[in-house]
């Protein structure tokens, strides 16, 4: 095995280890605010320090994580007003992107609007529902097959970037509401957007992302008690 193996291996390592622990967060199983060390997550999974420690460097870099100096990591804590910003943020680009690259120019992969009906399906279906696990799971790849047909990786990666920000926040406060059972606490415009993008309509598809944003802010000011 060549030493370019070796390092292919470990980058595998340190992403898996990234992903792992952005799941823990975006859970809310590792909290805001809650210390972590290089030591204690690589106990926890049994793997080296330098895969850990490069990990929590990637999750840092993605503003997950904030630097204790010579104590570890801590899970950042974003606020109320952070959130607001946030999505304010993410109308601006998504209204951006259907007005420059409205879905009638572009000219997606094969199989490309499959993937997102499918996407649209499980995650409605998981809001439907109230599972709020699963739907983040799914929204998250539902927004990112709609931000790919576009073919911007730079918008793509900062839309992505914004979302997984807001569920960090957002799902503290959306647990004890989802494990209330409350009838139509999630929004549930996935396949609408779906079909308007179809539609190649893009007047439609703007309104139910300002549907969506309106909601998910109305929402969380409501349960932050904003």
């Amino acid at each position: 095995m060549t030493p370019a193996g070796a390092v292919v291996r470990r980058d595998t390592l340190r992403a898996q280890i990234a992903d792992a622990l952005r799941d823990e967060i975006l859970a809310g199983r590792l909290a805001a605010g809650q210390h972590i060390t290089v030591g204690e997550i690589a106990e926890q999974y049994g793997v080296s320090a330098t895969p850990v420690r490069e990990a929590l460097v990637d999750l840092s870099a993605q503003g997950l994580l904030d630097v204790e100096q010579h104590r570890g990591y801590r899970v950042h804590a974003f606020t109320l007003d952070d959130f607001r910003a946030m999505a304010d943020a993410r109308t601006v680009v998504q209204m951006g992107v259907f007005r420059a690259s409205p879905p009638h120019t572009v000219d997606p992969k094969p199989g490309a609007l499959v993937a997102m009906r499918r996407r649209g399906e499980e995650a409605e279906r998981a809001a439907k529902a109230g599972d709020l696990d699963v739907l983040v799971h799914y929204d998250l790849r539902f927004w990112r097959e709609i931000t790919s047909l576009i073919g911007n990786d730079y918008i793509t990666e900062f839309l992505e970037r914004v979302r997984i920000h807001c569920w960090v926040f957002a799902v503290p406060y959306l647990r004890g509401e989802s494990e209330g059972c409350v009838p139509g606490t999630f929004w549930q415009g996935h396949m609408q957007l779906v079909e308007a993008i179809e539609r190649r309509d893009v007047a439609a598809a703007e309104e139910v992302v300002r549907t969506y944003n309106r909601h998910s802010l109305e929402l969380i000011e409501r349960l932050a008690g904003g």
